[in-house]
Formats: C-alpha cells, structure tokens, sequence
C-alpha cells in the first residue's frame, strides 16, 4: 500500500488542506477501481465502509492477491468536512461559492472531442488509449484558481483512467440505492446485487456534471458524437461509474460498514482486480428504473412531517407517503405517491415550509425531463 498526501491550493494564509489517497497493488495496472467516500462531507457511511474495506485491502496487498491497482480516497472532502454553521455541518456547499461539491466537474467530452477526432480507427483498445491520454492532457494543462477547483481537479486526476468508478455517498434517511448512467449499468449491475441495492436509478445525463458522470459520459458521448467516422464498438464504455447511497446519515455503525465494505470487495474479486473466487452472485432485489420516472413528493402546506409509509417500502399510486399536520388549524395533508414504486429516500427533518420535498420515489415510466438531480 502507499500513502499519498496530495496538498490543495491555499486560498487564505495560513490555511492549507490535503486529499489523501491509497494505492493497492501495481500502478498503472488493469483493471483499475477508483473509489471514494463523502464527496459530500456530512454522508459519513460511505467513511465508514471505506475505513473497513482499507482493511480488507491492506490484507489482500500484503498477500499479493491484487491484479489489478484499486485507489482508494476514504475522506473525499476536507473542505467540506471543516465546514460548520450554527454547531451544524455544512457538508454539501461550499460556503464561499454555494456550489454544490458534487456538481460542476469537467465536460470532458467537450474538452477532448476536438482532439481525438480523426486519431480513432477500429482498435478498441488504442481508442480507449487515445481518449486517455488526450484527458490526461487535458488536466495536466488545467490550471485551478481556487481551493475547490484544485479538489475537483486531484479528484479527476486520480480517477479518469479508472475501469471502475464508485462514489459513496447517503441520504437523509434511505433504503440502500444506487444511480448509474444507463451504459454503465451492465458493469455495475453485479454490485448492485452484492450490495442489496433496493432502487437502481438510470439515466444519460442527468445533469449538473456530478463527479461520477463526469467520469463516465465522455465515453458515451464521444462514441456518439463520432458515430459516423468510427465502426460500432469501436469506442466502448471504458469507465463504468456509479454513485452508491449507503443508507441514511444516521446508519454509521461497524455492522454496516463491514457488510458494505465486504460487499464492495466482492466487486473486486469479480472484477479480477483481487485474487480469490468470485461471490456468488445473489437475485437482485429491485428492478432498475428510470431517473426521470422518480416522483419528487413534496407538500403544498407547512407543518409536523408524520411519515406512513418506511424507507424500502414498495408503494401503489395514491397511498400516503407523509402526514403533514398545521396544529394551528387543526388540518392534515396528505401527501400520496404519485407513480408505483420504492420509497428509497425521505428527509430526516420533521418539520416543513410549503413547497419542500418530502421523499423520492422510484417509478417505472420516465416523465420528468431537464436536470434530474436535486440542488
């Protein structure tokens, strides 16, 4: 294993903060696994598997049982994770800019369409070396002007080369799920039945350049883009990504993290980046779903939130999600679910304003269109 301490841009005297990063196994090696917890630095169940699968990693490099190279960033954001307002974490904004930490990342397609195109032909395999390196350019030549830049930018760096790339992340209170760009969901899929993902959301572009589709996109997008100039296939999905919601903010135990931690390894071992036999592969325990088919529940009044229907559940249309109780005029909403599905995520406030979100549920007909993704 190695340590890497990679020193961010100082953006204040006497300020200075640093992304550490474990390496396991040979660099440069394939297949290469990127993955990293708490990009949004209050989700810290994503700390916690990676703190147990270091374990797991840390045993199988010393036993030479990695083939491939696994990098792993267990504290994604110490900019974030200094963050506190009113004794509260601020883990999702940055507080000077009021960007989102997990938006915002490079289109790389954009940036490196201009340079490969007419460099293709019918090796795969040289493509992909190809469009690797003109990124690798690419960010050797970006020069951030900020602290948060310079985080994006490492966080890129280390991961564009990547075969797989897996971003932990939580929401407030949730049953396990996952969201994948859908040519990356065959890659992913045997995750999702190692982890007992119990909503898989799909979409192309959701939106918001977040971190793990900044990773994937360029692939899909580039072999769009020159569909006319290259034979098919000749431009695969090399970088298969996927954001991983593990649980609620509030399941941070060493019961989860194990079985989160001993799931991704799993992964591993069937990728072929870790020796050992490959898991048995378990039924998975949802289908796959549109993003764009997701119900938003919101409330169109204020008051005391009494939820009715619990994380994981499998709702119909028209059952009831949430009460929401003004005990000023004695009146009771009912917010009901509007498509069949999950309930995978719900707020752990028990308090409203008119207007806010409730809870998402997982539908099965895309109806929703523009940015999928919440601020």
């Amino acid at each position: 294993m190695q340590r890497i301490d990679h020193p961010l841009l100082s953006q204040s005297l006497g300020s200075q903060k640093t992304l550490t990063s474990f390496h396991f196994g040979q660099a440069g090696a394939q297949p290469k696994v990127y993955l990293q917890a708490s990009l949004h630095a209050d989700e810290i169940p994503g700390m916690m598997a990676a703190h147990h699968l270091r374990a797991l990693l840390e045993k199988a490099d010393a036993a030479q049982q990695i083939q491939g190279e696994v990098v792993l960033v267990p504290v994604a954001n110490p900019i974030g994770l200094a963050q506190q307002l009113d004794h509260k974490p601020m883990g999702r904004f940055e507080l000077a800019t009021s960007e989102n930490f997990n938006r915002h990342y490079p289109d790389l397609c954009a940036a490196v369409l201009p340079k490969v195109r007419g460099k293709l032909g019918q090796d795969p395999a040289q493509n992909v070396t190809t469009v690797r390196q003109a990124v690798a350019e690419y960010l050797q030549a970006w020069q951030p002007k900020t602290e948060l830049a310079s985080l994006r930018k490492r966080l890129v760096s280390l991961s564009f080369d990547a075969d797989v790339v897996l971003d932990l992340h939580c929401d407030f209170e949730a049953a396990l799920h996952l969201y994948t760009e859908t040519p990356c969901w065959p890659k992913i899929e045997p995750l999702a039945r190692l982890l007992g993902a119990e909503a898989v959301l799909l979409a192309k572009n959701s939106g918001g350049l977040s971190f793990d589709e900044g990773l994937s996109g360029h692939w899909w997008q580039l072999a769009e883009a020159l569909a006319d100039e290259l034979p098919e296939g000749a431009l695969p999905q090399a970088t298969a990504s996927a954001t991983i919601e593990l649980r609620g903010e509030a399941d941070v135990t060493h019961a989860l993290g194990q079985k989160d931690a001993l799931a991704l390894f799993g992964y591993l071992q069937h990728l072929g980046v870790v020796q050992g036999p490959a898991p048995t592969m378990p039924a998975l325990p949802c289908a796959a779903t549109p993003l764009s088919g997701s119900q938003t529940v919101e409330t169109p009044v204020p008051g005391i939130v009494v939820f009715t229907a619990a994380v994981g559940q499998r709702l119909a249309v028209g059952d009831t999600v949430a009460e929401v109780i003004d005990p000023i005029n004695n009146t009771v909403h009912l917010a009901r679910a509007e498509v069949a599905g999950v309930l995978y995520a719900r707020i752990a406030r028990r308090y409203v304003m008119a207007g806010e979100k409730l809870g998402n549920i997982a539908g099965s007909v895309p109806f929703r269109t523009g940015n999928l993704l919440s601020a």
